[in-house]
This record gives C-alpha cells, sequence and structure tokens, in this order.
C-alpha cells in the first residue's frame, strides 16, 4: 500500500505526472542536504517528499502555458 495514498497526494497537485516532478525535484535536494520540513521515519527522501506533499509543506508554481 502506497502511504500517503494517491488520493490524497492529487488533492494536493493538478496532476499525477506534476506529482512525479515535484517529488523527484524535492528528493534531490533532500539528498543533496535540505532539511525534511516533516518528522518521516523513513530515510528515503521520495517517501520524506511525498510526506511534505501530502502535509501541505511544499509549494509550487505551474509555468505558464503559451506561446513564446
Amino acid at each position: 500500500m502506497i502511504k500517503p495514498p494517491l488520493e490524497a497526494l492529487l488533492d494536493r497537485v493538478d496532476n499525477k505526472y506534476a506529482l512525479v516532478i515535484i517529488a523527484a525535484k524535492r528528493a534531490r535536494q533532500l539528498k543533496e542536504g535540505a532539511l525534511p520540513l516533516v518528522d518521516v521515519e523513513s530515510g528515503n527522501p521520495v517517501t520524506v517528499a511525498l510526506e511534505e506533499i501530502a502535509a501541505g509543506k511544499i509549494r509550487f508554481e505551474a509555468p505558464r502555458v503559451g506561446i513564446k
């Protein structure tokens, strides 16, 4: 079972593809030494990133779509 549940994560992010990108970028930050924003028993950076997203601790901004 995935923890946190996918439904809880998708409430915070528009779609699953954006969720993957946000989680991967945050996991990389954690692996490079950033401090976790939530208390999680797991040492896995991806799990910590997903818990942070579910808790609403991660802010992100979608790029504008349009012709340049």
